[in-house]
This record gives C-alpha cells, sequence and structure tokens, in this order.
C-alpha cells in the first residue's frame, strides 16, 4: 500500500487487519460454566505479602473453594510444595467434612508432573493422595482461565479483606485467624449468589463423598547425620539431639507442626517446626540443665563476693544460700547485698551476728532488726518522758 503511495499511520494499519480478520483471531463469546453439587471443588496458590512475625514477607495463600456453593478456606504458608499441598488438602477436606468428584487445578501447580489440560498427568504421589481421599485431580485448558474462576475470585477477596490491617505473630496464629475469617465469610449472605454460602452448602453437602475412615499421616522424610555439637539440618535450622546420637544417621518425619527423629524404630527426640527466629533449637531438657547450671554459677559468685565482703559471717552466708527454695539463692544474696549497700555497716554486722547466733534466715526479720539498730544507734531516746508512769527513759 505504501508503494502505491497511501500513507497510513500503525495504529489505522492494525485496526483494518482487526476488522478484516488478518493475523487477528476474532474473539469467543466466554460462556458459562454450570456447576452441580458436589462434582468440582477448585484448588490453587497465589503470593501475597502478609505482616507475620513483626515484619512484611511473601506468603503462598492456597485456597480452596466448592464450586456449586463456593464455600471457601484458605491457609497461609511460608512455601508450597507438594507436602504442603497434602497437609492443606488433609485440613481443608476436615473443613467440608468430604470431597467432591474432581479437584479443578492450575497446570503450573506443584501437583501437576507434566501435561496441560486434559492430558495433565498428576505426580504419582498426589494421584495416590486423590485416590485415598475419594477424589481425581483435573486441569484446565490452556489459556482457559477463566474455568478457576471461583477460587481465583476467593484470592481477591482475601487480599483486599482478609489481609487489610492485620497483624500476625506468626504462621500458626495466621492459620487460625485464617480459619476464623473463613467461618465469618461463608456465613455472611452474597448478592451475587442470593444467599450465604453455608446456606448453599447445606444442599450439596449430602452430595459430597465422605472421607475415609483411616487417613495415614502425612509426613515427609529425610535422612541426617548428627553433627559434633549434637545437632541435626533441617531446613535452614539446627535441631538438637541427645549427646549418644553424636555421629549417627537418624530419620527424620516432618509433620504439619511438629519433627519427629528416630534411630531405627525408636523416636529419640521431637522438636516443634521453626519457620523463624533463632537458627539453634535446643531440647527442653538441656535448656532446663543449662538454665539450672547458669543459676548455680551465678548463686556461687554472688556468694563469693559477699564472703569477701563480710569474711566474719561466712558460714552465715554459706547456710543461708543452702537453705533458700529452689531458684531463690540469688535473690536471697541479693538482698543481703542490698542491706549491705543501703544500711550503715555496724547496725547491719551486728543484726546478722544475732541471726546467725540464733539461726534465723527470714530476710524480712533481719532487715527489721537492722532498722531497729539503725534506729538505737542514730534516733537515741534521751529525755522522753513516758505519761503513763512518769518515768524517763
Amino acid at each position: 500500500m505504501q508503494e502505491d503511495g497511501a500513507k497510513l499511520s500503525y495504529q489505522a494499519l492494525t485496526a483494518y487487519c482487526r476488522r478484516h480478520g488478518i493475523g487477528h483471531e476474532p474473539k469467543q463469546p466466554a460462556g458459562q460454566y454450570p456447576h452441580q453439587p458436589g462434582k468440582e471443588m477448585q484448588h490453587d496458590t497465589s503470593p501475597h505479602p502478609a505482616h507475620i512475625g513483626g515484619r512484611e514477607q511473601k506468603v503462598q495463600i492456597a485456597g480452596l473453594a466448592l464450586a456449586y456453593s463456593r464455600l471457601a478456606y484458605i491457609q497461609l504458608y511460608p512455601c508450597f510444595t507438594r507436602f504442603e499441598c497434602k497437609i492443606f488438602l488433609d485440613d481443608a477436606l476436615d473443613y467440608v467434612g468430604g470431597a467432591c468428584k474432581t479437584c479443578m487445578v492450575d497446570n503450573t501447580s506443584v501437583i501437576v508432573l507434566r501435561g496441560t489440560g486434559a492430558e495433565m498427568v498428576p505426580a504419582p504421589e498426589m494421584a495416590a493422595f486423590a485416590e485415598h481421599r475419594g477424589f481425581e485431580f483435573v486441569a484446565h485448558e490452556k489459556g482457559d482461565a477463566n474455568r478457576s474462576a471461583v477460587v481465583e475470585v476467593l484470592f481477591n477477596y482475601v487480599q483486599k479483606n482478609f489481609l487489610v490491617g492485620r497483624e500476625f505473630r506468626d504462621f500458626e496464629h495466621a492459620n487460625k485467624e485464617a480459619v476464623i475469617w473463613c467461618d465469618k465469610a461463608n456465613a455472611k449472605f452474597s448478592r451475587k449468589l442470593h444467599a450465604s454460602r453455608r446456606e448453599l452448602f447445606a444442599a450439596e453437602k449430602f452430595c459430597l463423598k465422605p472421607l475415609p475412615a483411616w487417613r495415614p499421616d502425612v509426613y515427609r522424610l529425610h535422612q541426617r547425620m548428627v553433627d559434633l555439637e549434637g545437632y541435626a539440618h533441617v531446613h535452614a535450622y539446627r535441631y538438637e539431639l541427645p549427646s549418644r546420637m553424636i555421629g549417627r544417621r537418624v530419620e527424620v518425619r516432618e509433620t504439619r507442626s511438629h519433627l519427629l527423629f528416630f534411630d531405627g524404630p525408636r523416636q529419640v527426640a521431637m522438636h516443634k517446626r521453626r519457620y523463624s527466629g533463632q537458627g539453634r533449637v535446643r531440647l527442653p531438657e538441656s535448656e532446663r540443665t543449662e538454665r539450672k547450671q547458669r543459676r548455680r554459677v551465678q548463686a556461687l559468685l554472688e556468694e563469693r563476693q559477699l564472703i569477701d565482703a563480710l569474711p566474719e559471717l561466712a558460714g552465715y552466708i554459706v547456710e543461708l544460700r543452702k537453705r533458700a527454695p529452689r531458684g531463690r539463692s540469688v535473690a536471697r544474696l541479693r538482698t543481703i547485698r542490698r542491706m549491705l549497700r543501703d544500711y550503715p555497716r555496724a547496725a547491719f554486722e551486728r543484726a546478722l551476728a544475732d541471726a546467725a547466733h540464733y539461726g534465723l534466715y527470714d530476710l524480712e526479720r533481719v532487715e527489721r532488726m537492722v532498722l531497729k539498730n539503725v534506729d538505737r544507734d542514730y534516733f537515741p531516746r534521751i529525755g522522753f518522758r513516758d505519761d503513763n508512769n512518769g518515768s524517763q527513759r
């Protein structure tokens, strides 16, 4: 056309091509997807920023929605693998109380092994997981994102409602709040549905497939060597094991909330899963032993400092520490040091000598004795007349 002398802008040329279907396929009507009760549920994940642990971080929000009633369930995870996917689906099916015949997923889901659309093949472990619970995974055709619009609309609702203005201590707190929010959202009236999700679910729940009476626990296996410090490394964190396990290979079973450490068939330790915080996770008994040793060393240090200041009362100080209730020896020795610092030394030493002579270890009574000595030394009763008998003191 330019060779013939026609002058056309790029916008005019592309508009002409669109009108005549040149190099451009005309848009097709989207249509509708009628959903029957108990036939389909939709699952997907979406990354969103959330305030967890005092800072904003990107989390993966997993969602499940029933296609007919729109009943929704969400959870938050720091990352989302097939292990987290099985944990989430187990919790979601418990929340719903059953399973639909099919579960629609995206073609980029962790569930997919290969293929897209009708040719999608799920990973063997995910296919076995679904078969045991009475449903199967299917994927929508490539480019047909509207097919999973039920769960996509849920993520938009979560971003504009649940995440706004909320801060969470940790992921456990966030997921508890998410369940509470789901209960409220499912009970809320929807103008689009002309009913609440719970009301529609009341008709759909009888069409769901019941869950099996027994389901195997979801866990992930690791093999780890215990290092020379007695720790096993799992996901950038170091978990302490008993010292007898140093240099041995252990099996780690990672569950939804805990890490279980096995030496053959015997469980040797259990730790709560850590998502943030210090890199070292101690055993509870090790922490108690360490605190006890730290308190003992501190008590001996306080005792030595008091004996250096009051060598003539060393026996009383040692006995005072030994007679202290469990965990209170340091506090008692510091009380003696405070009285030594606050009161005149002579009055304090006389009171402490009397207490040692009579075996008195109640520090409140000892302090009253010190105050009486201070009263006699610095505020003598000279010329004071007793009005009752007329005598002087």
